[in-house]
């Protein structure tokens, strides 16, 4: 490395390249154009719709620079976007050379013209569509991604904002309040099947159309919530609008994962995680000062209008980040078309009318049956992914986690609600804040804490490409972070159920619940992006596949909280959860650091034939 280092951003060379400027000027400039393109066409794309894009345009001005100008900014187009066979084992990623010591220089984004902007009511967007996402300034992509944080909190919001008035929800429709947390638990349920419709959707209609569609569906389904005459009406309305705003959950982590590079994307996750994991944290808050000044159906108004509030964020700030969208009908009229093709080669051919005549039906005919079977029976095929073990330990120790969370909400409200606490709604909300500070702090700093990780990591083992580019891999994010978090959450949860229990000073149990936030928050950030990197061409199902099963055992621990609190009390509940957690976590950290690299090796030649793509 040189130490000499100049702003090549500027325009500035390092003296070894300016030795041989003279020498090499116009190769490098024609070989870097070259480059640029051949980097555009070929790049893969990290949800597996990548499409090709072009800027020549900005290339074109490079070489009409100066031949200062151009030989820097050529050689910094080729450490950016150089063509080479991308390794397998690592999604790619364009990071810095060993030769290069400052920024390279990132090409203006080429913007799409208004009239092919894809979306539903694209033009009234204020940041235009762009070829190539990664080619957003820092600050849209910061703004993108706090939008989808907002967005990703809505769904999680609503299954807690009820928390602090689940006794007066009982008593309005004079149900049990193991009955009124049915509401909560069949939410979650909803929230576990949904997200693998929207992110099938989301491939082929595209991300802002889903959000737009989904958040539309969750004001409507939150108003009659709130208009609910019964227990079943109401426990219906809340499943159907915990469904409608499940999308963020999957498609949230696919639109993070098109715009940020890999060797940004921890930060980015992890404040995009702020949103969904912060959302049921300060939703009792919310919610438990609404259901004391206005009645509990006010929380359910409350939620309409945060959704309507996003649809006008989404509608105006939120472009099509999708590279290219999935041509499902024209796939499913090829494929309908090569079925009746099979049948015909072994029947004998009758007249041509009639051949003509039904061959059009049966085409059309087995084209709508593939269609219904790509858009509703296929997303499901998500499931067999749990059969890689590295996708499978991921998901696991999310769940374990993620359900953790869901019992202590249960048992917060249920705990501080009664004697000796005897708190009202109000101060039962605010007992969730401690929680919604640890994720806050492990979310800013987590973040880049994980990838000042990958990068030691990748360079302590000296992975480098044959241009000095580093190389990342996930399991590179299960080091000390992990180790740290792994023991910090379960030893704090078994602290807040032993307190809680023996009725200390509220302190004690909230205290415990704090580090909770810090060390869970670390472990769900780590896994999200685990998956979305071991799966780079399908993040986005990775992700479904995530939410599916943390969701469905969230739902699970939202039925037994109750009266297993009641059977064997919070120290007891919370020492089994902790336990299994503790052991959870190590058995994880160990698999991956033991045979991380070998499952994704073997995971990415058996991907696509276990999928049967």
């Amino acid at each position: 490395m040189m130490h000499d280092d100049r702003d090549i951003e500027k325009g500035e060379l390092e003296p070894d390249l300016e030795k041989n400027e003279t020498e090499t000027s116009d190769d490098c400039a024609s070989d870097g154009l070259a480059k640029v393109h051949s980097g555009l066409s070929k790049e893969p794309d990290i949800t597996g719709t990548g499409a090709p894009c072009s800027n020549s345009e900005d290339v074109l001005k490079l070489l009409k620079r100066d031949r200062h100008d151009s030989h820097s900014s050529a050689d910094s187009q080729q450490t950016e976007r150089d063509d080479e066979a991308p390794d397998h084992q690592v999604p790619p990623q364009r990071t810095k050379s060993r030769t290069q010591s400052m920024r390279s220089v990132r090409p203006d984004a080429v913007k799409v013209p208004v009239s092919e902007r894809r979306g539903c009511l694209a033009r009234f967007c204020i940041f235009a569509e762009v070829t190539d996402p990664y080619d957003y300034t820092r600050r849209k992509k910061w703004t993108i991604t706090f939008i989808i944080a907002c967005a990703g909190a809505a769904a999680p919001m609503g299954s807690s904002l009820i928390l602090p008035a689940l006794r007066d929800i009982g008593a309005t429709f004079h149900v049990t309040e193991t009955i009124v947390n049915l509401s909560i638990a069949f939410y979650m349920l909803s929230m576990s099947i949904f997200p693998l419709w929207w992110s099938s959707f989301s491939e082929t209609l595209g991300r802002r159309n889903i959000y737009l569609a989904s958040f539309v569906l969750f004001v409507v389904f939150n108003i009659l919530a709130a208009v609910s005459t019964d227990i079943a009406m109401f426990i219906v309305m809340r499943c159907l609008s915990g469904g409608a705003a499940a999308s963020v959950q999957a498609v949230g982590a696919g639109t993070v994962a098109d715009i940020w590079e890999v060797k940004e994307r921890g930060r980015a996750m992890g404040i995009f995680y702020l949103g969904p994991l912060c959302g049921p944290l300060l939703s009792p808050i919310i919610g438990g000062a609404l259901a004391q000044s206005l009645g509990w159906r006010s929380t359910q108004y409350f939620l309409a209008i945060f959704g309507a509030c996003l649809c006008v964020l989404i509608l105006f700030c939120l472009p099509e980040t999708l590279r290219r969208r999935k041509p499902l009908a024209a796939e499913a009229e090829q494929e309908a078309i090569e079925s009746v093709e099979d049948e015909e080669s072994g029947a004998d051919r009758p007249t041509l009318t009639r051949t003509t005549t039904t061959r059009s039906v049966q085409v059309k005919t087995k084209k709508y049956l593939a269609l219904l079977r790509r858009a509703f029976i296929d997303p499901l095929r998500i499931i067999l992914f749990l059969q890689f073990p590295a996708v499978a330990i991921s998901v696991y120790y999310a769940t374990v986690t993620f359900m953790s969370l869901y019992i202590l909400n249960i048992s917060i409200q249920q705990t501080f609600s009664i004697h000796p606490y005897n708190y009202d709604s109000t101060i039962v909300g605010l007992l969730f804040l401690p929680n919604s500070l640890g994720y806050f702090l492990s979310s800013i700093f987590g973040g880049k804490w994980v990838d000042k990780i990958m990068h030691r990591e990748a360079r302590s083992a000296g992975r480098y490409d044959a241009n000095g580019r580093l190389q990342f891999r996930p399991e590179d994010r299960m080091k000390e972070n992990a180790w740290i978090a792994a023991v910090l959450w379960p030893a704090a949860i078994m602290t807040y159920g032993w307190t809680a229990q023996f009725g200390v000073s509220i302190a004690g149990p909230m205290v415990a619940n704090f580090f909770f936030g810090v060390g869970s928050m670390l472990i769900f950030a780590m896994a999200t992006t685990m998956l979305t990197e071991f799966m780079p061409q399908k993040s986005s199902s990775g992700v479904a596949l995530n939410n599916f099963v943390r969701n469905i055992f969230s739902c699970i621990g939202c039925i037994i909280t109750a009266p297993l609190i009641d059977a064997i009390g919070n120290g007891a509940l919370f020492t089994i959860v902790g336990g299994v957690a503790l052991v959870s976590g190590f058995v994880t950290i160990w698999a991956m650091k033991r045979f991380g690299d070998r499952w994704r090796v073997s995971m990415d030649e058996r991907m696509e034939k276990a999928m049967g793509d």
